[in-house]
């Protein structure tokens, strides 16, 4: 039998080495033997840069992950990387240290017979109208361009600026307005013509189900992994959720 996993929002950092233990717990039994494993964003809290796993000051922790994807692909499990809000510098660099392919969000694909769209789920969150000017201005190349041609040191400051300022903004934001909008998802089901849908970003696991347009659509999200953390499961057409 064939299995497909999900992981979205394990924010890895040094700061908290249980997350990056779990992780490399995950890939040395879950998910080895696994067809495809699709990380949906965020596998990092911040990424500076891919030449970030070179340089001698740079990230230990992110050069371990790398060697421990890079081994589960080299075990036969097909690497799928999409970028989160808080790692989208992440580049062909760090992929092919991992032995992995990027994918746009969001994509597509069909499991079991059913068209399934992947999304990291920052884009469904449509009211935050401050974060989204943000996410546009921070994709964008000039912005990206910019950021990358700092030394990395001035690049780590900038990013905990922009990490403090970002966790200001949260608190001065109701949660309602921080999850999915119900209109955003209407308009990604019908965009991407799809009956599933899963998604991250928001941490808030569950499966919401909807009727649209006459048809049984199903929205699944990922857990977080500051709590335990977890991963989604697809195998012979059906879904299902485990912990780690």
């Amino acid at each position: 039998m064939s299995r497909t996993l999900f992981i979205s929002d394990l924010h890895l950092t040094r700061e908290q080495p249980q997350v990056s233990a779990q992780l490399f717990r995950f890939l040395a039994d879950p998910a080895r033997g696994a067809a495809a494993l699709y990380i949906l964003g965020d596998l990092f809290e911040v990424w500076l840069g891919d030449d970030a796993l070179a340089a001698p000051d740079g990230d230990r922790l992110a050069r371990e992950v790398a060697a421990a994807l890079h081994a589960l692909h080299a075990a036969g499990t097909e690497v799928l990387l999409m970028h989160g809000n808080r790692d989208f510098l992440l580049g062909a660099g760090f992929a092919q240290a991992c032995g992995a392919r990027l994918i746009d969000d969001p994509a597509r694909l069909t499991l079991g017979g059913q068209a399934v769209a992947l999304m990291h789920g920052d884009t469904l969150c449509t009211d935050d109208v401050a974060y989204q000017k943000f996410r546009a201005l921070a994709r964008s190349r000039p912005f990206q361009d910019e950021f990358l041609s700092k030394p990395l040191a001035e690049r780590r400051l900038l990013a905990q600026h922009y990490r403090a300022k970002s966790e200001q903004a949260k608190r001065a934001t109701p949660d309602e307005i921080m999850d999915v909008t119900p209109s955003a998802v209407q308009d990604a089901f019908r965009r991407l013509a799809v009956t599933r849908l899963i998604h991250g970003h928001t941490h808030r696991p569950a499966t919401h189900r909807y009727e649209i347009d006459g048809q049984h659509c199903e929205r699944w999200v990922l857990p977080d992994w500051d709590r335990g953390g977890g991963y989604l499961v697809a195998e012979d057409g059906a879904l299902r959720l485990e912990r780690v």
